[in-house]
């Protein structure tokens, strides 16, 4: 007997508590790309994903209230055994501290990744940059680090529902300010379609960050980052409205202590 709308909301909210028990105790990932198939020939600027995203957050710290990214990825060529892509993104937090939308760090991240495809599972070597900056406050030094490592991503298709795993882990080469040795981050997409336009979906990101005992003295940082929303798909793109929670690592760029908070917001995307 085929799943009904009921049972199907039942199944998605199940994965996602799931999913959030996975997530609770880890931190936020950073966007990257979804895994795609394999062009019949190779291919030039074959595809890229866009996003434009707001988010209001429930944190009583008045230097959190918006989370707001803008950026996408793009694969510059697939040569059908692999691809090239390269990623940017910029996020701008903003609080109520001065006013009452008072944009206080811009975040820049930037990434290029080179692949191959296995049968079904996509393995890629990548480069990894983040830049954090203070907005109308006083910083005179550099927080940032850059990480080589790999990246494997894996979609899988049942019944019209599709479920994207995103796994990574680098290695630290360079760093200002931050104590991070390495990273890891997973990554669990589970997206069903209810008819032609509009759609469910759930999303759990864990990151863990290892800490160099010789920069300081702090353990293993850990959070993570789960939402659950509804997607309508347009003729040339689509908007996601969703609700979740996230534990970030290091929130405050000059603080570096981790803040947890529920958010709400929409994402335009391609």
């Amino acid at each position: 007997m085929p799943d009904t709308i009921g049972s199907l909301t039942r199944h998605a909210a199940a994965a996602a508590c799931l999913t959030l028990a996975l997530v609770v105790p880890a931190a936020a990932q950073d966007p990257g790309p979804s895994p795609v198939a394999a062009p019949s020939a190779p291919a030039f600027m074959s595809r890229y994903d866009f996003h434009l995203s707001a988010a209001g957050l429930s944190s009583p710290d008045e230097r959190f209230s918006w989370d707001t990214h803008f950026g996408g990825d793009m694969d510059i060529v697939d040569y059908v055994g692999g691809r090239v892509n390269i990623l940017v993104d910029y996020q701008a937090m903003l609080g109520s501290e001065y006013r009452p939308f008072d944009p206080n760090q811009g975040n820049y991240t930037l990434e290029a990744s080179a692949s191959g495809r296995a049968g079904g599972t996509e393995i890629a070597g990548v480069f990894h940059h983040v830049s954090r900056h203070l907005s109308d406050r006083p910083k005179r030094f550099a927080v940032a680090y850059n990480a080589f490592g790999a990246r494997v991503l894996r979609r899988f298709v049942a019944a019209g529902t599709t479920v994207d795993v995103r796994a990574e882990a680098a290695k630290v080469v360079q760093l200002s300010y931050l104590d991070y040795r390495w990273t890891a981050a997973a990554d669990l997409l589970i997206r069903r379609p209810i008819n032609k336009v509009a759609g469910v979906y759930g999303r759990g990101a864990i990151s863990f960050y290892g800490i160099d005992p010789s920069v300081s003295d702090r353990t293993r940082q850990r959070g993570g980052r789960f939402e659950a929303g509804v997607r309508l798909d347009g003729q040339a793109g689509a908007v996601e409205l969703f609700a979740g929670y996230e534990r970030r690592v290091d929130a405050n760029q000059i603080d570096l202590l981790p803040m947890q908070w529920g958010f709400a917001g929409f994402r335009f995307t391609r």
